[in-house]
């Protein structure tokens, strides 16, 4: 029998952290859903449906679940569905856990929902806030509505639940059952949490006062956070059903613009589930487009066909998407039964509308950000790698997730006289900055290298190059103080653009096959971690020796080290990405940690080398790494002797 998989529990609750969950499990329920977009929505059906299986049966602990907490329990299982899917992509287990009453505590509703991709770790924004584009705000929601919730890892596994507890004010007065929700939600004594909507008796007048800025205040913060606007809409729709509406359909603008483009319908929703689908086919054949006129107040409109008839006609009611003076799309919510939508709900509307579209507009320019850094990636990485006689190569090239464009850079090209080199760069930053020493460092390597010049003198002309090109910044930035009067440049843009140094860490070498098998290899480390050499027998040890980073100083020589890797070794080059991963104080590579994991590696091909150093690196911390990781591994093929094309050159 193998080892107990380790389990590691992190719980949240309000003000307090504990262990461990209470007993009295009456009924559960489990299903298994495709890492689909669609997940979210089967989902809330799952759960719908076996609460009221639950309270068919008559189960006690059922009875005590009011509308607004299945309300609750249906956000919540959507919520952690969706992040399951966007960030792991895996199939998701659901699990429902009915518990009864146990003392003074009243029952319970606990939903687990797990994937298949522990290495993602999902944060607590209290304990540090996670980059909004990787997790978005859905976390701050289930810690809102939950009475605890908490993440759990397993091998292989990774489970988020949250705890819903039943309504232990059922039977009281009304003013009682307000008092006893405000302190579930954690609202001052006397202040009702905003009414929900779902039937044609709402407590409207309750949006006017402090529930209508609680709700705002929680849309405000729930929409910041996402930075795709396709997550906006689903979050804004989410937000208005059933709360201020039965209903709500949002279109999108295309970016490209352009009156002949129609809006896109980015979602459906319905309080009733199995009628969201209904409506998608019959809304998506009629875009919704305002008049320009209207600028940004709601407009009134006929109920729409789709929708219903009869009883389930009602007053609906649109307001364009608008932000920075652009219109971004429209949004159109119905109420069933009503003939007018209340002017303090209305007026609510047109506040959450402005909201959604400073966060879709947020979003595009996000996005737009991020095209031109993968854009721009892609034009300073090599399209391929190329490919050694005898000799295999493998790559890892994983960019950080704050979405500009990197600092690390690689390349594996051919030379004249029977020459490979290989490239593995740092510029120092990230951004345009580093952008700009990528893009000048590897096309001069190239041609340094194919000028023939050797290892050490190539590292000693792009170290001047480096010298003279911020030479030429800090001048120019010179010329925009004295421009300017010997006034401060605005924004920091004097240190930016001039004083600024340009360093750049490099690996760089150069391989040449040998005629009886093996290749000659000879390589420079210039302030970069040093490359390690494995042997076929498990012994690892440096492959060159520590210099100092380039663009730093004039009057530097670099030195290079020259050896055989002879069949079955293998080179393993990596950046600080990999060396400098931290988990709190300690670092990857602290006590030669590379190196131990290198050692374990013996007798594995060039591409599991690599994966297996990826997957160590990653598993090193529960964060996500948050720098560039870049590792390339030469291993000399062991089954044919390399044919030598050409005479070979070297230091």
């Amino acid at each position: 029998m193998g080892p107990i998989p380790l389990q590691r529990d992190i719980v949240h609750r309000p003000g307090s952290v504990v262990a461990g969950q209470g007993d009295g499990t009456r009924q559960v329920a489990r299903t298994s859903l495709p890492g689909i977009p669609q997940a979210s929505s089967a989902a809330r059906r799952f759960v719908r449906a076996a609460l009221a299986d639950w309270t068919g049966l008559g189960l006690p602990s059922a009875g005590e679940f009011g509308e607004r907490l299945t309300d609750d329990a249906l956000t919540v299982a959507s919520e952690l569905v969706t992040n399951a899917v966007v960030h792991a992509g895996t199939t998701v287990e659901l699990l429902l856990r009915l518990e009864d009453s146990a003392g003074p505590e009243p029952a319970a509703l606990v939903l687990e929902i797990t994937d298949h991709h522990p290495a993602r770790s999902v944060r607590d924004s209290r304990a540090e806030r996670p980059d909004p584009a990787e997790y978005g705000r859905g976390l701050q929601l289930v810690a809102t509505l939950a009475e605890s919730w908490g993440i759990t890892y397993r091998t292989g596994l990774k489970t988020v639940w949250a705890r819903l507890p039943g309504d232990d004010s059922y039977g009281l007065p009304d003013a009682a059952q307000d008092e006893e929700a405000a302190r579930r939600r954690g609202l001052p004594a006397g202040r009702a949490p905003a009414p929900t909507a779902g039937s044609a008796e709402r407590d409207d007048a309750g949006w006017a006062g402090g529930g209508g800025l609680s709700f705002l205040a929680e849309a405000s913060g729930l929409l910041a956070g996402q930075l795709d606007e396709d997550l906006v809409a689903s979050t804004a729709g989410r937000l208005l059903v059933p709360r201020l509406a039965d209903w709500c359909a949002i279109w999108l603008e295309s970016e490209a613009g352009g009156p002949a483009a129609a809006p896109r319908l980015a979602g459906v929703w319905h309080r009733d589930e199995t009628r969201s689908e209904l409506l998608r086919p019959a809304l998506e054949k009629e875009p919704l487009r305002l008049p320009g006129s209207v600028g940004t107040g709601p407009v009134s409109l006929p109920w729409p066909e789709a929708v219903g008839r009869g009883k389930d006609a009602g007053a609906a009611l649109a307001h364009h998407i608008i932000s920075g003076g652009r219109t971004l799309g429209a949004v159109l919510v119905g109420r069933e039964g009503a003939d007018h939508i209340p002017d303090e709900v209305a007026a609510l509307l047109a506040d959450f509308v402005r909201r959604v579209g400073l966060a879709v507009g947020a979003a595009r320019a996000y996005t737009r950000q991020a095209t031109i850094s993968r854009i721009l990636q892609r034009g300073l990485l090599p399209s391929k790698v190329a490919e050694i006689p005898g000799v295999t190569s493998a790559l890892v090239y994983e960019p950080g997730d704050d979405g500009v464009v990197g600092g690390d850079f690689y390349d594996l090209f051919p030379c004249p006289g029977g020459r490979w080199c290989f490239v593995l760069g740092d510029v120092q930053g990230s951004g345009p900055e580093a952008a700009v020493v990528t893009g000048l460092a590897r096309p001069w390597l190239r041609l340094l290298s194919r000028e023939g010049f050797r290892v050490g003198e190539v590292l000693d002309r792009l170290n001047r190059l480096l010298l003279d090109d911020a030479m030429e910044a800090a001048e120019a930035a010179a010329l925009m103080v004295a421009a300017a009067g010997g006034q401060q440049i605005p924004d920091g843009e004097q240190i930016q653009d001039g004083s600024q140094s340009r360093f750049l860490s490099l690996l760089y070498g150069d391989l040449v096959p040998l005629p009886g098998g093996g290749v000659r290899c000879t390589v420079a480390s210039a302030g970069h971690p040093l490359p390690l050499l494995l042997r076929p027998d498990g012994s690892v040890r440096p492959a060159a020796e520590p210099q100092v980073l380039l663009g730093v100083v004039d009057d530097v020589a670099y030195e290079s080290q020259t050896f055989e890797l002879a069949p079955g070794d293998s080179l393993l080059c990596v950046t600080d990405g990999v060396t400098e991963r931290r988990s709190g104080p300690l670092m990857f590579d602290d006590g030669d940690g590379l190196a131990r994991v290198l050692a374990g590696c013996a007798g594995l091909p060039a591409a599991g080398i690599a994966d297996r150093i990826r997957r160590a690196v990653h598993a090193f911390a529960e964060r996500p790494p948050d720098d560039d990781l870049a590792l390339l591994v030469i291993q000399v093929d062991e089954d044919r002797h390399t044919a030598v094309p050409g005479s070979s050159a070297g230091e």
